[in-house]
């Protein structure tokens, strides 16, 4: 089963970070739809029977943002003349690779890098697949919301081949997950300012749920606020 490994680190100084990319020659995947909206759904039996293995089934919806101002529907297509995708359904298992440790490696004792096993399929339909877990008894039972961009080094950075630098806006805040080789990881962090005691290998839902407690608060879905109404 193919592997995934990566960390994520908090950033606290946008504009550093900005500049830091730009020392990179970090370039976004996709110029036109520079940020996605993933809405994350994660399944599992009422009993928690995937979480206690520490595995993980997801549902994420992708939705590409508006295209550039004045670009037509007939500019979008690409070579075959179908439009590019404006949503992409995923579905996602993920497994520990070690029985001793499910979430994490350790280098040195210093360095923490989660690895998994991951397996992925595109679906045309979240709600046909919902329903399908649904009738095998599943719930959806949290559900977590981000805003990502994803950049890549140029080709010229042999040595970040495989590596992905994907910024997540979340609300709890944001992050860096840097995902591929460790040592491509490690190098990538420390170009951003990082050092290997800033990793984090904790999912999302941990940083949510440690967020809430943090605040007295009680955990219910990682959602951004509604937008408010404008004042009349």
């Amino acid at each position: 089963m193919p592997q995934e490994t990566e960390i994520k680190l908090k950033i606290t100084d946008a504009k550093a970070l900005a500049l830091a990319l730009k020392k990179l020659k970090a370039e976004l995947l996709s110029k036109a739809r520079p940020k996605v909206h993933e809405m994350n759904v994660l399944f599992d039996h009422p009993d928690g029977t995937l979480a206690g293995r520490g595995e993980l089934l997801r549902v994420r919806t992708e939705t590409a943002g508006p295209l550039s101002a004045g670009k037509s529907r007939k500019s979008r297509a690409g070579k075959s003349g179908q439009t590019n995708w404006q949503q992409r359904v995923v579905l996602t298992y993920k497994r520990p690779t070690q029985e001793d440790d499910p979430e994490t490696i350790s280098g040195r004792g210093v360095a923490k890098y989660k690895i998994r096993e991951e397996l992925e399929l595109e679906l045309s339909n979240a709600g046909t697949i919902s329903k399908i877990l649904e009738g095998l008894g599943m719930d959806g039972w949290f559900r977590y919301e981000k805003y990502r961009a994803t950049y890549q080094l140029p080709k010229s950075a042999r040595w970040a081949k495989g590596l992905l630098i994907e910024l997540d806006e979340t609300p709890v805040g944001t992050f860096v997950e840097l995902e591929g080789p460790i040592p491509a990881i490690d190098r990538a962090a420390a170009a951003l300012g990082f050092s290997k005691k800033d990793y984090i290998a904790k999912s999302y839902l941990q940083l949510y749920l440690e967020s809430e407690q943090g605040r007295g608060e009680r955990p219910r879905q990682m959602l951004f606020a509604p937008a408010k109404p404008p004042r009349k």
